[in-house]
């Protein structure tokens, strides 16, 4: 299916953040980038004519393609679980946008059907594969803020309908599935599983209006705030929103240990600031591992999964990592509108950090 030199791949979904997926891919020395998919034909031959490759009809016929290894799933959230499976009923490997499914169960089957079929399943985030995540977490590796025991997560996401064309899926799905997923990948990347959690979440501000005027109601938490209760004894604080932008707290996080405190100043951005503060200290900064990708760079795990095809190692973004972080969120959900504590019980295993930030 594949030369011993590249893997080839296709893209299915070619929306907003398609464009940065293949312009990375196409980069990519184990990559060949060989056609997109989606629901609009149109669309999929302007990606096809921009990149090179073919514009497929339909996945079907796309999936129906023995030339193809791997497929990057770029649908929107509720679409993930059905294109997912269907291009693991192909025999095809997968790389998916996040999240992987809605619910646990649905995250699970996918799991157990990928690796009844021998096949690699990845999701996105991977944010923690960028510059700044890995320098925070190999300082934090190093002990040199001892234990760390409490960490702060903060998201002012901002008001989606200020720039992208089709707002009202992100508000359907929720704040903590669109945005929370990302800091929930990085700190279960960095200290393991979550066992507990609790959360609370309200409508903040109800009624939106669409860059074009078009006004619309959301009934889903713009606002979420989880207690998250790990494994190894570690205690975080998430918080996020779709309502302010930036702020003060931004998008950092912050992690304090016995002998002192760690600060990403982004969760999201691979050439974001990392400091140390000792305990009671001043914070200054720490030099980055090497130097960083400008943003994030979204097609990462695509580079990993495909190096780590042709090498036969795992690739570090696990489809059983995000099916445990499927199962933190449908807990956030279920303890927002029951109370209480919510259990967590799935296991998988950590990523092993960048070669390069060793």
């Amino acid at each position: 299916m594949s030369s011993p030199q590249k893997i080839r791949v296709a893209i299915v979904g070619c929306g907003n953040i398609a464009d940065r997926y293949a312009e990375r891919i196409k980069t990519y020395p184990t990559c060949d980038l060989v056609g997109f998919s989606d629901l609009d034909p149109a669309r999929a031959r302007a990606f096809a004519a921009k990149f090179g490759g073919r514009a497929y009809e339909s996945l079907e016929q796309m999936l129906a393609d023995p030339g193809i290894a791997l497929v990057v799933n770029l649908t929107i959230h509720f679409a993930h679980y059905a294109v997912v499976k269907q291009c693991l009923l192909a025999g095809k490997h997968v790389h998916t946008e996040k999240p992987l499914a809605l619910r646990y169960v649905d995250a699970k089957e996918l799991v157990d059907l990928a690796a009844a079929r021998g096949l690699r399943l990845g999701s996105a985030p991977i944010t923690y594969m960028g510059e700044a995540q890995q320098t925070a977490w190999k300082l934090l590796r190093s002990g040199q803020a001892g234990p760390v025991r409490l960490v702060y997560a903060d998201i002012n996401h901002g008001r989606i309908e200020a720039w992208h064309p089709n707002p009202e899926p992100f508000y359907e799905v929720g704040i903590q599935w669109d945005v929370g997923v990302y800091p929930l990948t990085l700190l279960t990347t960095m200290f393991g599983k979550v066992r507990r959690v609790t959360a609370t979440g309200k409508v903040v501000h109800p009624h939106r209006v669409t860059k074009e005027g078009r006004k619309f109601t959301i009934t889903t938490p713009d606002y979420v705030l989880a207690m998250l209760e790990f494994e190894e004894g570690l205690t975080a604080r998430l918080s996020a929103n779709f309502y302010v932008a930036g702020g003060k707290q931004g998008g950092g996080i912050e992690f304090n240990g016995d002998h002192g405190s760690v600060y990403l100043g982004n969760f999201q951005g691979f050439n974001a600031s990392v400091e140390y503060a000792p305990f009671g200290g001043k914070y200054e900064p720490v030099p980055l591992v090497r130097p960083p990708f400008d943003g994030v760079e979204f097609a990462r795990a695509v580079d990993d999964m495909t190096q780590a095809m042709l090498a036969g190692r795992p690739q570090r973004a696990s489809g059983s990592q995000a099916a445990h972080v499927v199962e933190i969120l449908e807990a956030m959900g279920t303890s927002m509108k029951q109370g209480g504590v919510v259990a967590v019980n799935s296991s998988f295993a950590p990523p092993a950090p960048m070669d390069w930030a060793r």
